[in-house]
């Protein structure tokens, strides 16, 4: 899986995929707690070091369809495999075929294996149901899109939310109401700090623990969520991983988390266009967001401080590449992270009407360019430690995917 496959997947953000592949009960499927894609079961497929993270659905007319490979498919080991032909996409254009047409077009696979040319049915379908305890973690998988199969690799196992670290929302409800978020409507429940430090305890068991990762919706105020974070951290720091927090910020957050054993933070700026931040985002405060950014980086240092950033709620490419260079020039790393539409938050389009998911193509463009901007900044998104940077299941991760 090269970056402008992974820009397919995630520009799809679902697959069809039979649940026994994901194990019994379900041992690989994870579900989010928090942000725009709570409360939705996903997996996380891996392919030649990248990984992806796709969400799970019964769905037959899903462009994108997961298949286990039979036994007696030829194996392509770690190579990708892509389209057979170059007029592929144009043929599938004729028979209503709905993908991203530019993007299937412009994949450059330098050698195609013999089996590229296979087709869904040829592997399996129906896929053929998975006895309970016989999968592997290293069971082979193809991804189909259209039809026509896009890459091989595995569906890798999540420890908490995602693999190799325990990625925890500590409150599942918010005060804010984020035009594209549905925790508010979801209105989960807050963890104790003895809960949470059990979770840990549980991943830290077996042995595949690398970092905690610790998120919160706004149960209450932003200062009680620190303040509950704080707790957490300290209570975690026992297990001598690295821990980074994703919070909104307050006037002493960086300063307190740092001391209570953070290594990273991050606080989202959700989007840097101000007319759709102030209409999408009405309770928060860009400005304030901006200014605890830069604090933050002259506490944790540069490369420890990160911001989500949304594409897809109707701005502009200038705009982003502003808000990059902006967000670089603090000493911060943008996560450039897809919209997710949430059939709970219907009432987006009202406040957003421009608002859609990005293409493959929008997203590996704007990537690159971030990129660039790191590099001319001296940042780099590889070192991260925690949260989303080192996962990578949702976004293109500049020097990991591009």
């Amino acid at each position: 899986m090269d970056a402008a496959i992974k820009a397919i997947l995630i520009a799809e953000g679902s697959a069809e995929i039979d649940l026994e592949l994901l194990g019994s009960p379900s041992a690989l499927a994870s579900k989010s707690t928090a942000g725009p894609g709570a409360g939705v079961a996903s997996f996380f497929f891996e392919s030649c070091g990248h990984r992806v993270r796709l969400d799970a659905v019964k769905d037959p007319e899903a462009l994108l369809k997961v298949r286990r490979l039979s036994l007696h498919q030829p194996s392509q080991g770690a190579a990708d495999v892509g389209v057979h032909a170059v007029d592929a996409p144009q043929s599938q254009q004729e028979e209503g075929w709905k993908g991203d047409v530019k993007a299937y077009n412009s994949l450059s696979l330098s050698k195609p294996p013999a089996t590229s040319a296979t087709t869904i049915s040829a592997i399996q379908s129906p896929i053929e149901p998975v006895s309970k305890g016989s999968r592997s973690e290293t069971d082979e998988v193809a991804i189909f899109y259209g039809g026509r199969e896009l890459v091989r690799g595995r569906i890798e196992p999540a420890l908490i939310h995602c693999p190799g670290q325990a990625y925890i929302t500590m409150s599942e409800s918010c005060v804010f109401d984020c035009a594209f978020c549905p925790v508010p409507r979801l209105a989960g429940r807050t963890k104790s700090t003895e809960e949470i430090v059990e979770m840990v305890d549980c991943a830290y068991r077996t042995g595949e623990l690398r970092a905690v990762a610790i998120t919160s919706g706004i149960e209450r105020s932003p200062e009680e969520e620190v303040t509950r974070a704080c707790a957490v951290v300290k209570s975690l720091t026992k297990y001598n991983v690295p821990i980074g927090v994703s919070v909104y910020p307050t006037s002493d957050s960086s300063l307190r988390l740092r001391a209570a054993g953070a290594v990273e933070v991050k606080y989202n700026v959700e989007t840097m266009d101000r007319g759709i931040f102030e209409r999408a985002c009405a309770d928060m405060d860009l400005d304030f967001v901006l200014a605890s950014l830069e604090e933050a980086v002259a506490i944790f240092g540069r490369n420890r401080v990160f911001s989500n950033f949304i594409i897809g709620l109707g701005e502009s490419d200038e705009t982003v590449k502003s808000g990059v260079r902006e967000l670089a020039g603090l000493g911060v790393i943008p996560i450039l992270r897809a919209l997710n539409f949430h059939p709970l938050r219907p009432d987006l389009k009202n406040t957003c009407p421009d608002a859609r998911r990005p293409d493959a193509n929008r997203l590996l463009r704007l990537a690159q360019f971030e990129r660039e901007v790191l590099d001319a900044h001296g940042l780099r998104a590889d070192v991260s430690e925690t949260m989303c940077l080192p996962c990578g299941g949702c976004d293109l991760v500049p020097h990991r995917d591009v």
